[in-house]
């Protein structure tokens, strides 16, 4: 998470004015904080899919799921505005919004799940889960992907391998490769189910060896920081059966599959054709105001909620659920689910007529408005962490801006905001064209 951040010992040509505001930064908000960019962006505007700097200089968003429903949507903005004008305060008083906001929300997942408890971000949905599903089970261990990001408490930071080797990962959490079909095929599998099971199951049996049992298997059904691996074939259905049989759950954590980014369906588990027995969502619930969610089949959540009271002062605020309930409305009225699916195949589409005329670019993955775009070396055809980074910085200059993720941080994260346009989809296309021309004659000079 650290692999394209700003370097004030790499800052040749950044402007004084920058440098100033990176120093002030640092020095009011300590050392932990990262910046995008070898030039760091001053952002003071967003309208839809698009942002601007402080000079007025327009920037297409292909990044950022926070604002999903674009940004500033004045549907959003609207229902903020007025609830904040009304009543803000926690859920220990009644409020009919925040039991309104629960049936509807309830009523995107399957019927088995029943009830939702509210907070304010990823993490802390994350962590609440993890804690369910250890009381539930009566075990402590943990399945994760290798390059997993779940969020940044003491506990979920044990369940990130994305935040690097600073971090450790937990003694009672086991890692399993993200289920790649070239993984699969190089150890001899032409089936990535069977394959990834297979290694789900043998997490498993270490966890229960090593005393800590199974509690649950935790993903995203998109391997977001694996490096986007979708499937609507289902290959975690199998995986899910190895850790029930053993004992444990499944978490199903949708902070960036969820809210119809992948064009199928609202959930992205749902292209697996599996239930999971618990739902974590967050960023985009409140378009940029913190809200977040656990979804769970109440028999696991009562493990629990039955015997430990749970509070969280801002979590179901009325005013993160003003904003929550105008996003589920705008989704559902605007089509965004319709327009993911729509412009993210045909997104994908063109990236693959792109790439197949550029030996800088390879594999394209994706579903709806969740794209994985490989960067490769042109020599060896093999993934290229320095040339993904050359590629996102010269999409910065040319003001398109995205991030990179994978194993190898070789992988293009496309991730707009769910109103992204076909027009803003030819304007990363011809960005991408560019870019990857000129990194491709920059290397050939260097070389």
């Amino acid at each position: 998470m650290d692999t394209n951040s700003f370097r004030p010992e790499d800052a040749e040509g950044v402007s004084e004015r920058t440098l100033a505001l990176t120093r002030r930064r640092s020095q009011l908000l300590g050392p932990a904080y990262r910046l995008f960019y070898r030039d760091p962006v001053h952002l003071v505007r967003g309208i839809g899919s698009h942002l601007f700097d402080v000079d007025g200089e327009r920037y297409l968003d292909v990044y950022n799921n926070v604002a999903s429903v674009g940004h500033c949507h004045p549907r959003v903005v609207a229902a903020v505005q007025e609830q904040v004008a009304t009543l803000n305060t926690h859920t220990r008083y009644l409020h009919e919004a925040v039991l309104d906001y629960a049936e509807d929300l309830l009523s995107t997942a399957p019927d088995e799940i029943g009830q939702l408890m509210l907070l304010c971000t990823g993490s802390e949905a994350n962590d609440l889960a993890v804690r369910v599903a250890q009381a539930h089970t009566g075990a402590r261990g943990v399945i994760i992907s290798a390059e997993a990001y779940h969020g940044n408490t003491d506990t979920v930071s044990q369940l990130s391998p994305a935040l690097g080797t600073a971090q450790p990962i937990g003694t009672w959490v086991r890692t399993v490769p993200a289920p790649d079909a070239r993984l699969a095929a190089a150890e001899g599998s032409d089936d990535v189910a069977v394959w990834f099971a297979s290694k789900v199951a043998a997490a498993a049996d270490d966890l229960a060896a090593a005393g800590h049992g199974v509690a649950a298997l935790l993903a995203d059904s998109i391997f977001s920081s694996d490096g986007v691996y979708p499937d609507p074939a289902g290959f975690l259905a199998p995986a899910v059966d190895a850790v029930r049989a053993r004992g444990g759950v499944f978490i199903a954590d949708e902070v960036q599959p969820g809210f119809a980014r992948t064009g199928r369906a609202f959930w992205g588990f749902a292209g697996h054709g599996v239930v999971p027995e618990l739902i974590t969502t967050g960023k985009p619930m409140g378009n940029g105001i913190p809200v977040s969610g656990l979804l769970a089949r109440p028999e696991v959540l009562a493990s629990f909620a039955g015997h430990l009271p749970y509070f969280n002062t801002f979590g179901g605020n009325p005013v993160s659920v003003a904003a929550a309930q105008a996003v589920l409305d705008v989704i559902r009225d605007e089509d965004l689910q319709g327009n993911a699916l729509r412009v993210g195949t045909a997104l994908q589409d063109d990236l693959r007529t792109l790439a197949a005329r550029t030996d800088l670019l390879g594999e394209v993955r994706g579903s709806g408005l969740y794209i994985g775009l490989e960067v490769v070396d042109p020599e060896t055809g093999a993934g290229s962490k320095a040339l993904a980074l050359d590629v996102v910085e010269a999409l910065r200059q040319r003001r398109v801006l995205t991030s990179v993720c994978g194993a190898g941080g070789d992988v293009l994260k496309l991730r707009p905001p769910l109103v992204f346009s076909r027009a803003d989809a030819a304007w990363l296309l011809e960005a991408l064209d560019d870019a990857a021309r000129a990194v491709g004659l920059t290397r050939r000079a260097a070389g």
